[in-house]
């Protein structure tokens, strides 16, 4: 299915009148955004109450070596820290409390329930003072670290918690049942065959959440952590020139927010090229009788066209195998399962289906003799 039909799906194609309706409110929103930044850079400019904004004067120490080794490089390396500690937390935790809302216990599920419907309810910031305080109270080093790490543990863990309850959620059933039928119990196959399957398959999803957890240590300058947004404050009140040492924490987060969105892009491409069979889905073809080559569904369908076994037509030409495939027998199983376009037995004009020697013992009705004069009445 390609693009167009996808989004056919979703709504109709718009006609000639509704694309030129369509580009003429782009145009009119390009216009709109221009003008909006064009007063905004002459109300920088030429502010009511100060000076120009826009001045290099103040821009110079905002990006002059100095600023990057006193103030931007370790800001965002202990923005940094905090969100990689916090995700490494995040991952244990989610994993800890998503599995305990899955087990069959009754007591460790409602447990479970409570601690993450707490922590995602209660709003991240909230976390970060109250642990900040007890920790400082407490005489704990470094307390605004460890109250930030610890409040994006608790709320991006329940995060994790809900990525790992829904991916087992959605898997087939057949796979629990499949497991109980081979004699594992509810939690040997939730932590043997489920888990695995679910983690495996919420990777993207968390990979996104890494964004979260990045943005998120910036309410730790609040409470005095010394981030790339303290930093860049600071940096910003030795010189009176906040806004543009503002503008270039922005531009760095979101390089570095760019980057992981292009890895949570990355990461399911990568992730398809470890399984047998194409992701994306296409229509499968019959399963023959006495199918002999194992060969991945998913390429039938792709290399069929009209083939005695049926079929879909021809997409893309690339050979898929299972795991079992018989590699050593390829040319013969696909003469046999009439994929061999080069022998003239397969090609879709012929009348008759050739049957090798070795396959006639094992189908019913069928020997040599009868085959012969099967073959001399079709001629």
């Amino acid at each position: 299915m390609n693009a167009n039909n996808e989004s056919s799906i979703l709504f109709d194609q718009p006609g000639p009148k509704g694309r030129r309706t369509i580009r003429i409110l782009n145009g009119v929103a390009a216009i709109v955004m221009i003008a909006v930044l064009v007063l905004i850079l002459l109300r920088l400019h030429n502010p009511p109450d100060g000076e120009n904004q826009l001045s290099w004067e103040l821009w110079k120490p905002a990006v002059e070596g100095e600023a990057w080794t006193d103030f931007y490089l370790p800001g965002l390396w202990m923005t940094l820290k905090a969100a990689v500690f916090a995700v490494v937390g995040a991952v244990l935790f989610g994993l800890v409390f998503g599995i305990g809302r899955l087990l069959p216990n009754v007591a460790v599920r409602s447990i479970s329930a409570v601690i993450v419907e707490f922590c995602r309810a209660v709003p991240v910031l909230l976390l970060m003072i109250f642990f900040w305080r007890w920790f400082a109270f407490a005489g704990m080093q470094d307390a605004s670290y460890w109250a930030v790490v610890l409040a994006l543990i608790m709320y991006n863990g329940s995060v994790v918690a809900e990525l790992v309850r829904s991916g087992v959620g959605n898997l087939p059933n057949g796979q629990r049942e499949a497991s109980l039928a081979l004699g594992l119990t509810r939690t040997q196959s939730l932590m043997q065959v489920e888990v695995p399957q679910a983690v495996y398959a919420m990777l993207p999803a968390a990979v996104t959440q890494l964004v979260v957890v990045l943005k998120d240590t910036a309410l730790g300058s609040i409470i005095m952590y010394t981030d790339l947004l303290q930093e860049s404050r600071r940096l910003g009140s030795m010189y009176f020139n906040i806004l543009q040492t503002l503008v270039v924490a922005a531009v760095i987060y979101f390089i570095v927010c760019w980057l992981l969105s292009r890895l949570a892009e990355w990461l399911p491409k990568r992730m398809q090229r470890r399984t047998t069979g194409a992701a994306e889905t296409e229509p499968l073809a019959p399963i023959a009788i006495l199918d002999a080559s194992n060969r991945s569904q998913v390429a039938v369908a792709k290399e069929s066209e009209e083939l005695p076994y049926g079929g879909a037509p021809l997409q893309h030409h690339v050979r898929l195998h299972g795991s079992n495939a018989a590699i050593q027998d390829w040319r013969r199983i696909d003469y046999i399962q009439g994929y061999d376009f080069t022998h003239p037995e397969s090609q879709p004009n012929s009348r008759s289906l050739q049957i090798p020697d070795f396959l006639k013992p094992i189908i019913p009705g069928l020997d040599g003799d009868d085959h012969k004069g099967n073959q001399a009445s079709t001629e």
